[in-house]
Order: structure tokens, then sequence, then C-alpha cells
């Protein structure tokens, strides 16, 4: 896929970049897990769903929000404002944050910085047993 310039990944609606977003997060969680250890579909499932949550997302958020770029933190900040409608499940606030960290994965996939999604990516997942022990 060819990449855009920051200033036409901008120019996408939040919940565009989210949209987008939603799925390279959720693509880095399922090769995260499945590189755990091969086991059955269903499990692979369950230990994903616990990553892909609004609540794990909008902790998530919060471990990275000191080490995001300026340019960063304004997706960021318009993926958390944008709106949408959070699922009957989740809490708005967290749904919001997660909106907002979506966006951000969405932006990075669009201006094709791998590296930068890598890196995020990673601290979520070294720090992940602590964030799911912080949404209990």
């Amino acid at each position: 896929m060819d990449s855009l310039p920051e200033t036409a990944a901008r120019q996408y609606s939040p919940l565009a970049l989210a949209f987008l977003g939603d799925s390279v997060y959720e693509l880095m969680v399922r090769s995260a897990v499945m590189l755990e250890g091969n086991t059955s579909a269903q499990k692979l499932h369950d230990k994903k769903v616990q990553f892909v949550c609004a609540a794990f997302q909008s902790g998530a958020a919060a471990l990275l929000m000191e080490t995001f770029t300026p340019a960063e933190q304004a997706v960021y900040q318009r993926g958390r404002n944008a709106g949408g409608t959070p699922s009957k499940h989740a809490d708005p606030a967290d749904y919001r944050a997660a909106t907002g960290l979506e966006s951000v994965f969405g932006y990075l996939h669009l201006t094709g910085d791998r590296e930068r999604l890598e890196t995020l990516f990673s601290a979520i997942w070294r720090q992940r047993d602590g964030i799911l022990q912080n949404m209990k």
C-alpha cells in the first residue's frame, strides 16, 4: 500500500482514521497473541478480546499519552473528541479514549510509519498485564 504525506493523512476525519486504526491495532494484537503459542482458535479469540475492548485501549492510550509526538497528540485529541456511538457495554470515556488511540494507529498506518506503529504497540504489549490490572 502506498503511504500518504502527513498533511494528506490529517485531512481524513478522525472517525475514518479510527475505522482504519481499529483494524491495524487488532491485527497487531492478533499477531502478538498468535506468537505467544499455538492453540485453538477459540482460545486465541478469548485472549484477543481482552486487548481489543474499549477499556483496555483506554488504558493503553493513557500509557502512551506522554510518548505521543505533537502530531500524534493532535490526531488523538481529534479522535477522542469526534463523538461516535459507544457500544452498550463500553464506558463512554473509555470509548472516546479508544477511538483516539485507533485514530493514531490509522494515521500512522496511512503515513506508512510502521516503525512508530511497532514502537507504540510494543510499549502497550509490554505493559498489558498492568493495563489489565488497572481495568479491574
